[in-house]
């Protein structure tokens, strides 16, 4: 067997007298990868009653009518009435993610000190990872049914408010503002239900189609509000207050904007009546496995909840923007 040698010049940029260049690198490296999003941080965290995990809705209170309420103060007569309440569960889901340390590449990486936070850094970029799956998730799981799952997936905030029945469309040629504002005063006219909503979540796309159509038409530039972790994004006076039109990368549209065909969705919410229920602990827990023959460090990083929108076919409402 012969023997094979590597030219060291291979591996020197440059070698001349007095001087050998190899490779050397920063040790930060750049990093803009997209991580969290702002949904799964603005909506309550409650701990789970079991699996699945139960609540109850109430859907009227007793509130009797004209006819039966005002009698002769002479001769009274009370009809007898009671609350509407409706059993409702939300079945947990389970996110898994897993990441092995090879035992010979961490030894190189600590003896060489250039990349040595790199073990900290990856898995907190697993534990991220997980979490902006489960952001887009909230959003989009997949499954179709609180009651009988179709899916491992969550069953999207999307989805549960568009199966609540309160979608709108916009058309190309109508207002995005003014149909937004239209919408908005009809829930908080409800009679039935105290509706306040607290945002407007879209596609940062349908939020610049919104801001370029009140600076054309009004020459007003919308103002700004803090909504999450110094993120501050422009808000939208309605009738029930200045609401913040956050940015969600995590909901998509179809078609090409401006084409007249595309649809542009975006969803109306009162976050206080949506809940994310988890088990044991709000946040990803990472477990340590034992060593494998190889020596490899395993890591595993699990999640358990679910997220229920509550009162999806009255405290929220989906508008989609053609355009």
């Amino acid at each position: 067997m012969k023997a094979q040698f590597l030219d060291l010049q291979a591996a020197a940029d440059f070698m001349g007298p007095g001087a050998v260049e190899i490779n050397r690198y920063q040790t930060e490296i750049t990093d803009i990868v997209r991580r969290r999003g702002v949904f799964g941080q603005r909506i309550k965290q409650v701990p789970a009653t079991g699996h699945p995990s139960r609540f109850f809705e109430q859907t009227a209170i007793v509130s009797p009518a004209a006819a039966d309420a005002f009698v002769d103060p002479r001769n009274i007569v009370a009809k007898v009435g009671s609350p509407t309440r409706v059993e409702r569960s939300v079945p947990l889901k389970a996110l898994v993610s897993q990441i092995n340390y090879n035992l010979f590449d961490l030894e190189v990486g600590a003896q060489q000190s250039q990349f040595a936070f790199l073990q900290a850094k990856d898995l907190a970029d697993a534990v991220e990872g997980l979490l902006r799956t489960h952001d887009v998730a909230l959003w989009n799981g997949n499954d179709s049914s609180l009651t009988a799952p179709t899916s491992t997936q969550y069953f999207g905030a999307a989805a549960q408010i568009e199966g609540g029945g309160n979608t709108h469309t916009i058309a190309n040629t109508e207002s995005i503002v003014d149909g937004l504002k239209s919408v908005i005063a009809g829930m908080v006219a409800n009679s039935v239900y105290e509706v306040r909503p607290t945002a407007i979540y879209a596609n940062p796309v349908l939020l610049d189609l919104i801001d370029r159509e009140m600076k054309a038409a009004y020459n007003v530039v919308l103002s700004t509000a803090e909504v999450q972790g110094g993120l501050r994004v422009k808000t939208l006076s309605t009738q029930a207050g200045e609401l913040p039109l956050i940015p969600e990368w995590a909901l998509g549209y179809t078609g090409t904007p401006g084409s007249g065909t595309a649809s542009l969705p975006c969803y109306i919410v009162s976050e206080d009546l949506i809940d994310y229920h988890w088990l044991t602990d709000p946040t990803p827990r990472v477990f340590q496995l034992g060593l494998q023959g190889s020596l490899a460090s395993q890591l595993v990083v699990v999640k358990f909840g679910a997220v229920v929108v509550k009162g999806a076919g009255y405290a929220h409402y989906e508008v989609k923007v053609t355009r």
